[in-house]
């Protein structure tokens, strides 16, 4: 299992999507990141140019993950390599 992980890895690399890869795994772990409630109100929705937008439930919870985004990307960047995400927007 290991051989065919390290052989998908290196396909990736080689083909230049990793970084793509590493960016979209950002939706992923997102619920991980920023824990239960908040995740039941705010959704990622994707990735572009290394910018996470982030679907919010109200102008309120908006206001509140401004207040968190630095932590936030902070976590994201530990968990998916340093520099994975460089902006959040919440939507």
């Amino acid at each position: 299992m290991q051989q065919l992980k390290s052989a998908i890895e290196k396909m990736l690399k080689d083909a230049g999507l990793d970084k793509a890869v590493a960016q979209h795994s950002a939706v992923w772990v997102w619920d991980e990141i920023v824990g239960e409630a908040i995740a039941k109100k705010a959704k990622p929705e994707g990735v572009v140019h290394r910018v996470l937008k982030v679907r919010v439930e109200s102008p309120t919870w908006r206001q509140e993950l401004m207040f968190q985004k630095q932590d936030i990307l902070k976590k994201l960047n530990k968990k998916l390599g340093l520099g994975t995400i460089k902006d959040i927007r919440f939507l």
